[in-house]
This record gives structure tokens, C-alpha cells and sequence, in this order.
């Protein structure tokens, strides 16, 4: 149930005028079952045996009384401690204050009697649910966002033809109203009164309310007309440009008025939290958003694993260096009252707010340190409070004009915050809400297409700050107008077709860093950036003036809100060159410090790993599967092949078992008619033959594709065939068979052994000839940190590529011992197969899977952990720390690799 329906139901209850059944509908919003409060009801489980008291064991014991309240509850509170099994919560009430009693907890409640409703949380335990846990969660952000979502809903369907931009700033001045007379902006409820008190129930004036009242809270009491009515005379001035615009004109009926009415008596503004508030309610603006309300904003600790090493440490570390000298500090207030920020996607406004606040406590503790510095001088001197950060030096980019809206609210709401916060740490330092200040340029627009320079306007040496989290759209997703957004900026680059929509927002950040040594950025971005195909178009641009500065290696990004949906990311800060030669290479929260960062997120020098024809490394050739382009002519089912050589024995020779990832991983049996030319002829008169040929002809005369049309002219033959003499000339007593697309929920990649004569399909790549140790290193967790590097992505798994993947993989020169050891791991791991029931599928399991994750065969897994011991050794003697490290070494060895190819050649 939702927070505002748990509110309502129990705003219905304590309005009823009739007192009796309170407790039984006040317990019946809770999760007691029906029939025990029937029960209690019909006088059943009441065990207080008290007129006007109930005990519920283990639940309640309730008491209504005429006398003093605290005396009532003092009397309960004396029987329940004599009780041996005591009740959750003491509960005394006279139906105009509420004393209620956590027994568990030792919490205290006491309230008027009509403020029940916005304390229901107190009696959560009751459904299982702990205060404390409820709280965490900042019920009052969800509260607003639930009861701006009723409001939403309500005017969008009273007023069809509003436009958008009229509904959205209504309904943010509406909250900036509701904030400000819940924090002494405005005289405490002057808003919800006045609205009340001056409009009809049904609702048909309140448009002419708002329109006043929105239309004077711009202009200075000054220049107000002498006519202005006292009810509006008494609202101040706000600016901010807020209220610039004209009103547009709404309909309102009883249930709209009631709801804003509701709005601000029943929810807490001044516990609001801006950088959550703004998300939840640009999630509520965003149909295919509401069903996530509560689920959009980024948690404070995850958006300071961004502002932290990218300018917020530093800033933290001049404070704590310099607390004794009052000039040093000085210096400092001055400094960060002259940075600029800018979010480029600041959807609504988080990273903005969260570096607001951190600015201001900033701030607040070099004045406390000034304070006290002079306070020990005892020369009698007070410092006068002159503010240093302020809203000017915040920058927003955003498409959704709602989340600009929300964006601007949501600072201005931080910055009153901040100003009772300065108020209360500070004596004598008051910085005025009202009238507002003005934010920097928040922009609605297409950051891609918008000029930053123009938006952020800057000097050479000031000091700049680019951050957010920019949205990702893998290049499959995007749309054509996203997918001309990146051509753009990457005019010329090969394989930029293969960029994440984020590219962009790197692309436009380099160019504006550029040649200033005191701009850097960072963002959040899915870890496909670093990895694969992408790499290369993207960072070669950015890194030959710039360099990654820090980074954060692959962790999952998530919200503080229940059942919050989570992403793997990495976040990558960009400096010039020559900055800094100490970068912070963060895993969790603990980093360690080299003289350089690669675009894969490993310490070391820049390599571009770039596809190549053949293994670097001299491995056998890693060969993709045969085509058939057949419209399934060519292609036979199990029962399909029975029947044929049943009925025609002498045309099995020509049919072959035909395997691909599907029956690699799954099992099942397909068959493959594979004829050339020579032994088209003998067999074309089959009927069997005959027939299959004419499904291939017809499937491929009909193609769309000129290739496939053209290949209608020699139907009896596949139309990509990777090993051409397969049938008469293969010699390969076995071959590795590696699906070309797996689950990355997998420890270990599902590779298969097959005999000769099957033919591979091509769903799957084959190494023919190959040596059994070569199984047991692709095998390995060595290589499959390769494949997280380097691999595409197909949407959760893994794109496995011979020219980019196997081709480039680092593979030492192997001692006959080592290779023997491999191989006698290798034979124990088929075994392990062959013994345990399952299919690779079912046998590798999918243990990293966030939803259902399926464990891999343990028997299969400790045979796969030796194999790792092995292999590590082969290439590091003493092993690894962690992968990361496993990574660093092959990105060396590649990269010794290409310079010594380039020194012979």
C-alpha cells in the first residue's frame, strides 16, 4: 500500500466524530488479520478485563481516557511491565493526544490526536517492518513524491489541453509554496491557510487564487499596488524568476483543492531531501517512469565516489592542511566561491545539489575555523560573514524540461537548508533565502547538439568542473537522431558506429578541458566504454591530450530505495596531461596510486588492443562456423536424418552431424547435408536430394540480399563454408568449438570437444587441430578477463570474436611439463562432464546472474580452480592478486607483442 492510502485510511478514521470502533479500524490498516480483530471486537482476545482498555497479546495494550494523559499512561505502562508476555506498543489516547510507547524500541510517541496519520510509521512493526528501516528510506521524500503524484494525475486529466509547460510550472511553484511555509520561508502554513480559508470547497475559484498569488509573489512589496489585498500583502517577495512567467489558466475541483490542501498539512517539507526529491518527482511527471517511483535517484555515497577524487579530497585536504592559519583558509573561501560546476545530463539536478551542500558545509567549517583561530588571538576581533559559494556557479544541461524545473526547486530548496544550517553552526551569520537567488544556466536541451562553451561561460584559468551520469543506450538501442548526435562528434573515426550513447558526453567534455590545466570531469558509465570494439574510436581522440586521473573499477551503481533495480559501471575522471603523475586506480573503496591508467582500467602503459587476422601469439587458426543460408533445406532435424538414410542409406555418407552453441550448451542433435560440386552431381537425382536442393534454391531466389539471390546458382552448397575440404580432407583427430555468443552470468565460458567430421555451425567458431592444453588455457579464468575486456556485448552476454578476442589473447611459451599438467586437468574436467548429469548449460550454471543465479557443478567448479592454480603460474610464477592484476599482465604482454611484430617487421 502506498504511504498516501496508509495516510488517508487513517485520516478517514480519526475525522469520524464516533470514537468507538477507532482502534479496531486503526488496527485494520495494519497487517491484523481480519478475524482477529473480530475477535478483539466481539470482547474474544481482549485479555484487560478493563472497560475502555484493550490488551492484545503480543500486539497492543490501549486505554482511553477522560483523565490526565500522562497519568493514564503511567498507570498501563505499570501492568504491562508486570506482564509476562508483553505487548509491542502502549497506545493512550483522549481523542486530542496520542501517547504511545515502543516496549521493544523504548521509542516515545506523543502527538496531537489529528497528527496520527503522518505518524503511522511508529506502528509499522506490526507488518513487519522496523521504524528504523522505514526511515532510512526518507518517507518524506516518498510521501511528497505519492502526493505530487495524485495532484499530477488529477490536473492532467481536469485540463486535457494544458500545455505541458503550464502544468509543470504550476505544479513546481505549488511545492516551492508548500517547502516555504513549512520552513519559514513564508509564515508557518500561510500557503495551506490562505488557500483554505479564501477558496470555495468545490474548487471553481481556486484558479483565480493561484493566479494572484503566483502573479505577486514577483514583484517587490515596494512596487506592489496600494491596493493589494492583506492576504496577499503578507506573502514576500520571492524572485529567482520562479513566478516570472504568467500562470496559465487550470481548472480545479474539489478533489484538486483537497489534495494540495492535504499536501500541506499532512507532510513534513523541512525534512525534504532536495537530491532525492527532484528524481522521484521527474519520475512521477514520466509515464513509463511511475512504476519506479522512488527507484530514480542516485544515493549520496555513490555520487561522492565522483566529486570526491575529482576535485572534493583535494578541497578536504587544503581545509585539514591549513586549519591554523587564518589567511591560508582564507585563500580557500575565496577559492571555492570562484569554482564552476556543470552536470551536461543533470536530469534533475542531484550531482548539482549533493556539490552545493558539500560547498556550503565547506564553507560553515573554514568560518568556524576563522572563528576560533581569532577567539584565540583574544585580540577582540569578529569576522563579518560575507557568502562564498552560491548558486551562479551551477551549470545544468537537460532534455526534459520538467527535470530543469525540478533542477532549479531542488537547489533553491538545498540552499535554504544550508542557510538554517549556516544559522544554527555560525553566530551572527545570516544569508537570506528570499529573494531567490539565481541559478546558473540550467538548460533544456540536447547536450550533444548544445555548445558547453556558451552554456558555462568560463575563463582559461578558472577553475572547472564537469560530472554526472550521462545516459548509456548501447548503439543498438539508440535511436536515428542519437545515432547522429555521435557521428557527429566523431566525424572519421573508424568503428565509431559500435559507440554508447555516454561517448558523446566524453567526446564534448574533452573537447572543452582541453589545453586548461585547471578543468577536469568525470562521469558514470557502463563499463562497455572499456571495453571491446569501443575503446579504440573513443579514447585514442580523448587520451592523446588528456588522461584518466582516477578511476573506479567495474561495482554496481544503485539507489537507496527498496527493491532498487542495479547496474554494473565504472566511473572515469579526465584531466590534461601532466597534472598529476599519481592516479588513483579505485577497486571498492580502496585505491591504489600509478604513473598512468589505460582506457581498460589497468595500471600500465596505453595499448590500443586492435583485431588481428591471425594469432599473435601463434595459436592454431580460430576458424567461425559454416553458413547455410538454406531456408533449412540443407539443415536436418534428428528424425528428419533417421528417415532420410532409412529410406535412402546410401546418401548418409554426405549428411554429418551439424553442431552449433545451441546444441554445445543445450544438447539435442541436428544433422547437415554438406555436398560439393563433384558430389552434388552423384546424388542430385536422389528424391531425398532432390528435394532439400529445392527448398535451398527457392529460400535463397527470394532473398532480399543480392549475396544470398546470388548463391541460388549452387544450392547444393552451404553459403559461407570456413574449411572447405572439410569432409575429404580433414585430418584433425578433434576440434575446440567455442559459442560465439554465452551468458556473462557464467564463471568459466562453456567451450566443447568434438570429433572430426561434424560440421560447426555458425553460431559457434571452431580451432581444428587443436592441441588439448589450448583447451584447458581458453578454459581458464585468465582468459576469460580477456573476454570481459574485449569482447562485444549481445544485450547480458558475451559477443566472442577470433580476430579481436583469440587472435590478440596473450598465450606464454608453454614447458612440455606445464603443457602435460594442463592437459591432465583438462582430461579430469571432460570426465567431470561426462560422470555429472546435465547439459554445459545446466553444468556451468549461471552464478553471477543478479536474478536466479544457478550454481555451477561443484565438483566441475574445484576442477576449474585447479586448472586456474596452473595456468596463473604459467604466466606469473608466485599468481595473482585479483583479476584486475591477471588483466594488467596480459595487456603487457600484448602490448610487448606489438612492439616487438613492429621491430621485426
Amino acid at each position: 500500500m502506498a504511504i498516501t492510502e496508509i495516510e488517508d485510511k487513517i485520516s478517514k478514521i480519526i475525522d469520524n466524530d464516533d470514537h468507538d470502533n477507532f482502534i479496531y479500524d486503526f488496527l485494520s490498516v495494519y497487517d491484523i488479520p481480519k478475524a482477529t480483530i473480530t475477535k478483539l471486537k466481539n470482547g474474544i482476545n481482549n485479555l484487560a478485563n478493563v472497560t475502555g482498555e484493550i490488551y492484545l497479546k503480543n500486539k497492543l495494550y490501549y486505554k482511553v481516557t477522560n483523565e490526565d494523559l500522562m497519568q493514564s499512561f503511567t498507570d498501563v505502562k505499570e501492568k504491562v511491565d508486570e506482564l509476562a508476555s508483553k505487548p509491542r506498543y502502549i497506545f493512550v489516547t483522549n481523542f486530542k493526544e496520542i501517547l504511545a510507547f515502543d516496549t521493544r524500541t523504548k521509542d516515545t510517541l506523543s502527538i496531537p490526536f489529528e497528527r496520527l496519520p503522518q505518524k503511522f510509521e511508529f506502528f509499522l512493526a506490526w507488518n513487519g517492518i522496523e521504524k528504523a528501516d522505514f526511515d532510512k528510506e526518507n518517507p518524506a521524500d516518498v510521501r511528497a513524491a505519492e502526493r505530487f503524484a495524485k495532484l499530477y494525475d488529477v490536473i492532467v486529466k481536469d485540463n486535457p489541453h494544458a500545455s505541458r509547460k503550464g502544468l509543470n510550472l504550476f505544479l513546481i511553484r505549488v511545492l516551492f509554496c508548500l517547502f516555504a511555509e513549512d520552513t519559514d520561508i513564508f509564515e508557518k502554513n500561510l500557503f495551506t491557510n490562505r488557500l483554505k480559508q479564501l477558496t470555495q470547497l468545490d474548487g471553481s475559484d481556486v484558479d483565480d487564487f493561484i493566479s494572484e498569488l503566483f502573479g505577486v509573489l514577483d514583484v517587490e512589496k515596494k512596487d506592489r499596488p496600494a491596493n493589494t489585498p492583506s492576504w496577499l500583502a503578507d506573502f514576500p517577495y520571492v524572485d529567482g524568476d520562479l513566478f516570472k512567467d504568467l500562470h496559465e489558466s487550470l481548472k480545479f475541483t474539489a478533489k484538486s483543492r483537497k489534495i494540495i490542501i492535504d499536501a500541506g498539512e499532512k507532510l513534513e517539507w523541512d525534512e525534504i531531501n532536495p537530491d532525492i526529491l527532484g528524481s522521484m518527482l521527474q519520475a512521477v511527471a514520466s509515464e513509463d517512469s511511475r512504476s519506479h517511483l522512488g527507484m530514480h535517484y542516485t544515493s549520496v555515497p555513490n555520487i561522492m565516489k565522483v566529486i570526491n577524487p575529482l576535485f572534493l579530497d583535494d578541497l578536504r585536504s587544503e581545509f585539514e592542511k591549513n586549519k591554523n592559519n587564518y589567511k591560508k583558509l582564507q585563500q580557500l573561501y575565496d577559492r571555492i566561491g570562484k569554482i564552476k560546476f556543470m552536470d551536461p545530463a543533470c536530469g534533475s539536478g542531484n550531482f548539482l545539489i549533493v556539490t552545493y551542500k558539500q560547498l556550503r558545509q565547506l564553507e560553515i567549517d573554514i568560518l568556524k575555523e576563522q572563528n576560533r583561530i581569532l577567539a584565540e588571538e583574544g585580540t577582540g576581533k569578529a569576522m563579518m560573514y560575507l557568502p562564498s559559494v552560491t548558486l551562479d556557479q551551477f551549470y545544468g544541461i537537460e532534455i526534459d524540461d520538467f527535470a530543469c524545473d525540478t533542477t532549479r526547486l531542488s537547489l533553491w530548496i538545498a540552499e535554504h537548508q544550508m542557510n538554517i544550517k549556516l544559522r544554527e553552526e555560525i553566530n551572527n551569520a545570516v544569508r537570506p533565502t528570499l529573494p531567490l537567488q539565481h541559478a546558473g544556466a540550467i538548460v533544456c536541451g540536447n547536450a550533444l547538439r548544445l555548445e558547453w562553451e556558451k552554456i558555462l561561460p568560463h575563463e582559461k584559468n578558472d577553475e572547472v568542473y564537469l560530472f554526472g551520469n550521462p545516459p548509456y543506450l548501447g548503439y543498438s538501442l539508440q535511436d536515428s537522431e542519437q545515432r547522429k548526435d555521435i557521428k557527429h562528434l566523431f566525424i572519421g573515426v573508424k568503428n565509431s558506429g559500435y559507440l554508447d550513447y555516454i561517448s558523446g558526453w566524453f567526446k564534448k567534455a574533452s573537447l572543452l578541458i582541453q589545453d586548461n590545466l585547471k578543468y577536469k570531469f568525470a562521469f558514470v558509465s557502463t563499463n562497455s566504454i572499456c571495453q571491446g570494439v569501443q575503446v579504440e574510436p573513443l579514447w585514442q581522440g580523448i587520451l592523446n591530450k588528456e588522461e584518466i586521473v582516477f578511476a573506479y573499477h567495474s561495482f554496481k551503481w544503485s539507489n537507496n530505495a527498496k527493491n532498487n533495480a542495479t547496474v554494473n559501471v565504472v566511473i572515469i575522471g579526465i584531466a590534461n596531461k601532466n597534472i598529476t603523475s599519481k592516479k588513483k586506480l579505485f577497486d571498492n573503496e580502496k585505491f591504489g596510486i600509478y604513473s598512468n591508467i589505460t582506457p581498460y582500467l589497468t595500471a600500465g602503459n596505453l595499448e590500443f588492443v586492435e583485431k588481428s587476422k591471425k594469432s599473435l601469439f601463434n595459436l592454431p587458426d580460430m576458424l567461425y562456423g559454416n553458413k547455410p543460408s538454406d531456408g533449412g533445406g540443407l539443415i536436418l532435424t534428428s528424425e528428419e536424418y533417421i528417415k532420410a538414410i532409412t529410406d535412402y542409406p546410401d546418401i548418409k555418407k554426405y549428411i554429418y552431424e551439424f553442431i552449433g552453441a545451441k546444441e554445445l550448451l543445450n544438447g539435442g542433435k541436428r544433422y547437415a547435408l554438406w555436398l560439393n560440386e563433384n558430389s552434388y552431381k552423384k546424388v542430385k537425382n536422389n528424391l531425398f536430394i532432390n528435394n532439400r536442393i529445392k527448398i535451398v534454391k527457392h529460400f535463397r531466389t527470394h532473398s532480399k540480399k543480392d549475396i544470398t539471390k546470388n548463391l541460388a546458382n549452387v544450392p547444393w552448397r552451404f553459403a559461407e563454408t570456413r574449411f572447405a575440404n572439410f569432409a575429404e580432407n580433414n585430418q584433425s583427430t578433434f576440434t575446440i568449438i567455442v559459442p560465439r555468443h554465452t551468458s556473462s552470468a557464467r564463471i568459466y565460458l562453456p567451450i566443447g570437444i568434438v570429433e572430426k567430421n561434424i560440421v560447426i555451425a555458425d553460431s559457434a567458431i571452431g580451432i581444428y587441430n587443436a592441441p588439448l592444453w589450448l583447451f584447458g588455457i581458453l578454459e581458464s579464468r585468465m582468459h576469460m578477463q580477456w573476454i570481459k575486456t574485449l569482447s562485444g556485448r549481445l544485450g547480458n552476454g558475451y559477443r566472442y570474436s577470433n580476430i579481436l578476442v583469440y587472435n590478440t589473447f596473450p598465450v606464454p611459451e608453454l614447458s612440455s611439463r606445464r603443457k602435460n599438467e594442463i592437459e591432465q586437468i583438462v582430461l579430469d574436467i571432460l570426465d567431470i562432464r561426462e560422470e555429472e548429469s546435465g547439459t554445459l548449460a545446466e553444468l556451468y550454471g549461471s552464478p553471477l546472474a543478479e536474478k536466479n543465479p544457478k550454481p555451477m557443478n561443484p565438483r566441475l567448479l574445484k576442477a576449474h580452480q585447479e586448472l586456474d592454480e596452473v595456468v596463473d603460474r604459467a604466466y606469473k610464477p608466485n599468481g595473482f592478486r585479483d583479476d584486475n592484476e591477471r588483466l594488467a599482465l596480459l595487456l603487457d604482454m600484448y602490448s610487448k607483442k606489438v612492439k616487438e611484430n613492429e621491430s621485426t617487421n
